[in-house]
């Protein structure tokens, strides 16, 4: 049997409730010798097919191989399972095997968007837009308000978190025998957090996990951890920021979590005074309770388009709630991560091991029809050519830079960023490597992504 391992495609007896799953190498993706996906197989039965002559590398980044002399008819594919976590700015993927509950870990992606960007592009734009139509010009009419948007429109920063986690999705089971997919539904009801219903009674005073939509938000908002003295694994009271017997209000973004020997010190002081020798915690409280809730409402407006999108793609699709997701995260005793918090989507009875390093993706975009750069005013201030490829290579590309000597010597592996001179630079986890062109080899081509490998259990900086 070819393209199931002894380690990715058998499930062994998974460890007790609570116990800490084994970590290992990410599997590796075999494909057959017609490009149909077969069991994903360990790193080293991968070496030894490769090192036989019987397989070629496919793909560098996810490492994909192909055997040349079997095909899918030939093995035993008892295909795999995906998790997905989906976020505002970091999406979680995961991809697994399943059986009677016991999942075993093959692959993780941390999978980063760039809607912010694409956010503050169209904002530019806009506003270069309406600069042209105030300025002492021929006079131009708006046109935006005659534009109608269809059923189901999704702003482009949020259309692109869908479209990105599909595509990937879609990458996967090119890659790998996808049978089911779950899919992690949004954790809050942003619409009823941001209505400011008061919480009623002694809802504020009560400990963690009381049971209110608003105190779940909260907690996850400031980290499950005191504002005031960032205490953890304590007991959370609900404290306001603003005191209501000065005027505060009962919204979201007056609150806050604080441990109970901080709420009754502050008792009903203002910030500022409770605070007054601490100004940086003073100014971080404050900027991080007037945050909106936007990164909770990408996440809501992107679901359903999300799902449906899934459901069209996939002939099995199971969702689950965050608070599920939670609760296999913590009595598997695994760390909270995007790619783990996917392995833990939906049911499942035990987790017996996972990838020590996960793909951290970046969407980086596939370049830019201009061919000027602009100064603050708007101006054109230079010009690029029109060429993207130079000497073999064209911004994007993975590459690994062999420099002999010098300030960059060594061998290094990275996204290329190229010139017309062919001094290209490498841009690497540990830094930027400027080389000739004559010191790199082409690994992959450029696909709108850039990547980098990073240890399981490391917390993205963004949700």
């Amino acid at each position: 049997m070819l393209g199931a391992s002894p380690g990715a495609g058998r499930v062994t007896p998974g460890p007790a409730v609570g116990e800490k799953a084994r970590e290992g190498h990410p599997a590796v993706f075999v494909l057959d010798k017609h490009g149909a996906p077969l069991q994903p197989t360990t790193p080293a039965r991968a070496r030894r097919l490769l090192k036989s002559g019987r397989a070629v590398v496919a793909r560098h980044t996810p490492f994909v191989i192909r055997v040349k002399d079997r095909t899918i008819a030939q093995s035993q594919v008892d295909g795999v399972e995906v998790g997905i976590d989906p976020g505002s700015k970091h999406t979680g993927i995961a991809v697994f095997t399943d059986k009677e509950g016991n999942r075993r870990g093959l692959y993780g992606i941390d999978l980063a968007h760039r809607g912010g960007s694409i956010r503050d592009r169209l904002s530019r734009r806009a506003a270069y837009r309406r600069g042209r139509r105030s300025r002492n010009l021929r006079h131009r009419a708006p046109r935006f308000s005659n534009r109608t948007k269809p059923q189901g429109w999704l702003a482009p920063s949020l259309r692109h978190r869908v479209e990105t986690t599909m595509a990937w999705t879609a990458r996967l089971a090119r890659w790998a025998p996808v049978r089911a997919v779950h899919l992690e539904r949004v954790a809050f009801d942003t619409h009823a957090i941001s209505a400011g219903r008061p919480l009623e009674g002694a809802e504020y005073q009560q400990g963690t996990l009381h049971g209110t939509e608003v105190r779940e938000y909260l907690l996850a908002k400031w980290g499950r951890a005191c504002a005031y003295c960032d205490a953890t694994a304590v007991p959370l009271n609900i404290d306001h920021i603003h005191p209501r017997s000065k005027g505060g209000s009962d919204r979201i973004g007056n609150l806050c979590t604080a441990c109970i020997p901080c709420n009754q010190a502050k008792n009903n002081r203002p910030v500022q005074n409770f605070l007054d020798t601490s100004p940086e915690r003073l100014a971080r409280i404050l900027a991080h309770a007037k945050a909106p809730l936007s990164d909770a409402a990408a996440v809501n407006a992107t679901r359903w388009a999300l799902w449906r999108a899934l459901h069209a793609a996939f002939p099995a699709v199971r969702t689950a709630s965050g608070g599920r997701t939670k609760w296999n995260r913590t009595r598997t005793g695994l760390p909270k991560t995007h790619t783990l918090d996917a392995l833990c989507v939906g049911h499942l009875d035990t987790i017996d091991h996972t990838p020590h390093t996960v793909l951290a993706v970046a969407a980086t975009g596939r370049g830019t029809y201009a061919r000027t750069r602009t100064d603050r005013h708007g101006f054109p201030r230079l010009r690029l050519p029109r060429t993207k490829r130079f000497f073999g290579f064209a911004t994007g590309d993975l590459a690994r830079a062999t420099v002999p000597a010098g300030r960059w010597a060594g061998t290094r592996t990275g996204r290329v960023a190229v010139r017309s001179s062919g001094s290209h630079t490498v841009t690497t986890p540990a830094g930027a490597v400027k080389t000739s062109h004559k010191n790199l080899a082409l690994l992959q081509r450029g696909d709108g992504y850039g990547y980098t490998t990073k240890p399981e259990g490391v917390i993205s900086d963004a949700t």
